[in-house]
């Protein structure tokens, strides 16, 4: 079923639209779900929440772009539960190292005019990864939205771990100089 046809149930407000939904996209949420949380349990828990709150919001939501739509909401409750399940002790799986390595791209202002807000920031990165070479685009979206390990990426991707290090490394250094971030 097209996705246009399943936010026609949403809007007729017809069940079978989570069901559409599920068929259609559950396994590749859930997917993102495990590589940020590492569980199976988790990833699930996570993608009923999701359903629930596209329920909610659609309508009057009317996403263009439904699987990116559905992805950015479980990627957002994935990373509300990690850091819940994490409160205490940091590190552990894929979401700790990408996180850390994104944490010097993104500029922190001392002074409240100087910040930029959320959606700014999130408009501005995709704007850079539309700037970046097919490979490294992809490169970077499996890494920093999909939480992909390195090795996992190159395995995907047909090419070498080292290949997707520089890649990453230089995507950072990009992004960085884009927003005006600080050298690590």
């Amino acid at each position: 079923m097209e996705d246009s046809q399943i936010i026609e149930l949403y809007f007729a407000r017809d069940e079978r639209a989570l069901t559409e939904t599920d068929r259609k996209y559950g396994g590749l949420c859930c997917s993102t779900g495990r590589q940020i949380l590492g569980s199976r349990e988790d990833a699930e828990e996570c993608w009923n929440d999701v359903m629930l709150k596209t329920w909610n919001k659609i309508p009057p939501e009317k996403p263009l772009y439904f699987a990116a739509y559905l992805v950015t909401l479980m990627r957002n409750a994935a990373l509300t539960l990690y850091e819940k399940l994490h409160a205490e002790k940091r590190g552990g799986a894929q979401t700790a190292l990408v996180l850390e390595e994104l944490e010097n791209c993104l500029t922190a202002p001392d002074d409240v005019e100087a910040q930029v807000s959320e959606a700014e920031t999130g408009e501005m990165i995709r704007r850079f990864v539309k700037t970046l070479s097919e490979d490294a685009r992809n490169i970077f979206i499996l890494r920093y939205v999909y939480m992909m390990p390195v090795k996992d990426i190159a395995e995907r991707l047909s090419i070498g771990a080292s290949k997707v290090k520089v890649s990453l490394h230089r995507s950072r250094a990009a992004l960085r100089d884009y927003l005006g971030g600080e050298q690590p």
